[in-house]
C-alpha cells in the first residue's frame, strides 16, 4: 500500500475529524431542540416560554382573557394581568378605585388621600376644624391639627400651659407640659429644689431622690456614708458598694475563699 506523506496525513486527519464533528453537532442539536408550541419562544437555558399575554397548559399556550382596564403581565402563576393604575382587581374585572370629593389618587393607584385641610372619615374626606393656637399638621392622623408652642390639646382645643416657677415648657406629647429646671423635681403642680446631702453630687435621674453619693460613699437614711473596705475588697463599678477580688467572694461584711 502507497504511504502519504507526513503532512498530508495529518491534514486529511483533520478534515476528517472536523466534519466527523460538525455532524455530531448537528445531530445533536437536532436531538435536543424541543418543540415549541405556538406562541412560544426559546428560551436561553433550552426551554421553551409562552409569548406575553398566554400562559402554559398541557403543553400548550393559551391566550389569557384580559379585562377591560387592565394589561397582561410576565406571570407564570396568578390572573396573568393587572388593573391599570386608579383600577383594583375584583373577580375578573378591573373596576375604578372612587376618589371622593377633595381627595386625590395616591401614588400607589389603588388607594386615595385627602387633600391638605382634609382628614379621612370612612370613605369622605372632611374638613379639618383647627381651634385657636393651633396650626394644620397632617401628621396627626386623628385630629389633624397641633397645639402651638405654650399650648396642648385638651378636649377639641388648646389650653394654654401654666408653667411653674424654676420650669419650663416641654412639648412632649406627654407628661404636664413642663419640666422642672436642674436643680429641682417636680412635687404636684410646682418645682422644689433637691436637697444634696454631704459628699453627694445633683443627679438626673427622674425616679432617684435626685442626687447620687459621691464615689467611695453610699446613701443611707438620706444621707452619704464612707465605705469602709475589708480586708481583699475594692470598690465596684458603681462606686457606691465593694466587692471581693478573686478567688474571695462577699460574706456578710467581709471576704471569704470560695
Amino acid at each position: 500500500m502507497r504511504r502519504l506523506p507526513p503532512a498530508r496525513s495529518i491534514g486529511l486527519l483533520l478534515v476528517l475529524a472536523g466534519l466527523g464533528f460538525g455532524a455530531l453537532s448537528d445531530a445533536t442539536a437536532q436531538v435536543r431542540k424541543p418543540e415549541v408550541p405556538d406562541d412560544a419562544q426559546l428560551t436561553r437555558y433550552g426551554g421553551w416560554e409562552c409569548d406575553l399575554g398566554f400562559r402554559e397548559a398541557d403543553g400548550a399556550c393559551v391566550a389569557v382573557t384580559v379585562p377591560a382596564d387592565a394589561y397582561a403581565v410576565d406571570a407564570a402563576y396568578g390572573r396573568g394581568w393587572a388593573c391599570e393604575r386608579g383600577y383594583r382587581a375584583v373577580d375578573a374585572a378591573c373596576v375604578a378605585i372612587p376618589v371622593p370629593a377633595n381627595a386625590y389618587l395616591a401614588t400607589s393607584g389603588v388607594d386615595w388621600h385627602c387633600a391638605r385641610g382634609f382628614r379621612r372619615d370612612r370613605d369622605a374626606c372632611v374638613a379639618v376644624v383647627v381651634p385657636p393656637n393651633a396650626y394644620l399638621d397632617r401628621e396627626d392622623y386623628r385630629r389633624g391639627w397641633r397645639c402651638e408652642r405654650g399650648y396642648r390639646p385638651e378636649g377639641g382645643a388648646c389650653a394654654a400651659v401654666r408653667v411653674p416657677d424654676n420650669a419650663f415648657f416641654d412639648d412632649a406629647s406627654y407628661g404636664p407640659g413642663w419640666r422642672c429646671e436642674r436643680g429641682y423635681r417636680a412635687v404636684a403642680d410646682a418645682c422644689v429644689a433637691i436637697t444634696v446631702p454631704d459628699d453627694a453630687h445633683l443627679d438626673d435621674d427622674a425616679h432617684g431622690p435626685g442626687w447620687r453619693c459621691d464615689r467611695g460613699f453610699r446613701a443611707e437614711a438620706g444621707a452619704c456614708v464612707a465605705i469602709v473596705l475589708p480586708v481583699r475588697a475594692h470598690l465596684d463599678y458603681s462606686g457606691n458598694d465593694w466587692t471581693c477580688a478573686p478567688p474571695f467572694r462577699r460574706r456578710d461584711d467581709g471576704c471569704v475563699r470560695r
